[in-house]
């Protein structure tokens, strides 16, 4: 039986589970760019992900009656829910750092048949103590991404999309992180419809493995994009993206990335993790190309926490350029923060005013945010105090000093 036979097939069987995701037309996005934009719900899913259709897939197959994975998040929730709903037993290895409400959820859709095990501060060493457990134990391993059965139940995503739209799309746009759904995808769909693969800046593992002509590792990546940063492509994935012309990877800035995440929600009501808006904030890279075209981006997931939107809202506010940073040297005498205050603009807002240390007698650092309506306001607002003599950093894209005191 050939891959798409395959992938047929697992999409059939997971009918007996849970619906398909919904495929819907996104008027805002469509309008944008001049054309046909849909929009893969995987984040509508019964774990707000694809990792389950991987899981389902790889476990209806091995028939095993204990499983192991490793995650810190959509793989473990998928690996849960399937485990209760095969009845069998799983073994959950997640970091000590792992944000409370993952490790919730995953026991949530797991309930009594799973045991969630905290091991190690960084996924390195959970992933050796899960496959430790496997060998002394001899459960089965369930990889996130680098297994034929996997690749072959996320590949399930591109059998529904061409049965609700009646045939398959001009393009689809796909978030890459270990390469589990894009080698499906690209398996399934073949040389008949044109793939664009996203990677955040951070973690540019396809793209680096395409450079190398196979998989390297591209640590240290920036893990903002959890769901897609992955520090090397998996090896059978890769044999399925190997021939991918480079051209056709995407790269995108995390900052950037928040800024889609806050326009779908804010605007559509669409609750995304940053990995579910790769592909949909790649459409603007792709403006000239998708005109006129139907294109289906896949939103990847939706697991969100939201104690991460305040650091969601900043990064997008630093990107888009309407707040910024600054050092300000600030006279010590009567007056000068009044004179300050005078130069701000109707649109301008102090986020964050305070002094650090005095640097000399007669002048005092200050840490100042500064907020606005429109980036050309900075303009106005930077001439007025080069006017006024003020001496000032602009820090706001000095990652090692945000660190500390951003």
């Amino acid at each position: 039986m050939d891959f798409v036979k395959r992938a047929q097939a697992a999409e059939a069987a997971m009918r007996a589970v849970f619906p398909p995701t919904p495929l819907l037309r996104n008027s805002l996005l469509s309008e944008r760019y001049g054309a046909d934009v849909w929009l893969k719900r995987e984040d509508l899913s019964p774990v707000r992900s694809y990792k389950l259709r991987g899981a389902f897939n790889a476990m209806r197959k091995a028939q095993a009656s204990v499983y192991v994975c490793a995650s810190a998040g959509n793989h473990a929730q998928g690996v849960a829910f399937m485990c209760k709903h095969f009845g069998v037993h799983g073994v959950i290895f997640m970091p000590v750092t792992t944000p409370q409400q993952k490790i919730m959820k995953t026991r949530m859709f797991g309930g009594s048949h799973v045991e969630v095990q905290l091991v190690g501060d960084y996924f390195d060493d959970t992933l050796a103590a899960a496959q430790a457990y496997c060998a002394d134990e001899g459960a089965h391993f369930l990889s996130p991404f680098d297994d034929d059965d996997v690749i072959e139940g996320q590949a399930s995503v591109g059998v529904e999309i061409i049965q609700q739209l009646g045939a398959a799309p001009d393009m689809v746009v796909v978030p890459v992180g270990g390469g589990g759904l894009s080698s499906g995808l690209r398996s399934l769909f073949g040389p008949d419809v044109s793939m664009r693969f996203v990677e955040p800046t951070g973690a540019p593992s396809l793209a680096m493995a395409l450079r190398a002509g196979a998989p390297c590792d591209v640590s240290p990546i920036d893990s903002f994009v959890d769901g897609a940063a992955v520090a090397r492509i998996g090896q059978r994935t890769f044999a399925h993206l190997s021939e991918v012309d480079p051209n056709h990877v995407l790269a995108l800035d995390e900052d950037r990335i928040c800024a889609t995440i806050i326009e779908m929600l804010n605007v559509e009501g669409v609750v995304l993790e940053p990995a579910g808006a790769l592909a949909i904030e790649a459409l603007s890279e792709l403006e000239d190309e998708i005109r006129g075209k139907q294109v289906v981006a896949i939103a990847s997931g939706g697991n969100f926490d939201f104690e991460r939107l305040p650091e969601v809202k900043e990064r997008a506010q630093r990107y888009s350029g309407v707040k910024k940073y600054f050092i300000l040297r600030m006279p010590q005498r009567p007056g000068a923060l009044k004179d300050f205050l005078s130069i701000l603009g109707p649109e301008d807002d102090i986020a964050r005013f305070e002094y650090l240390k005095k640097s000399a007698r007669n002048f005092g650092s200050v840490l100042i945010g500064l907020e606005t309506t429109r980036p050309e306001n900075f303009d106005r607002l930077l001439s007025a105090l080069d006017e006024a003599g003020f001496t000032y950093t602009d820090i706001t894209a000095n990652e090692t000093l945000a660190q500390f005191v951003i």
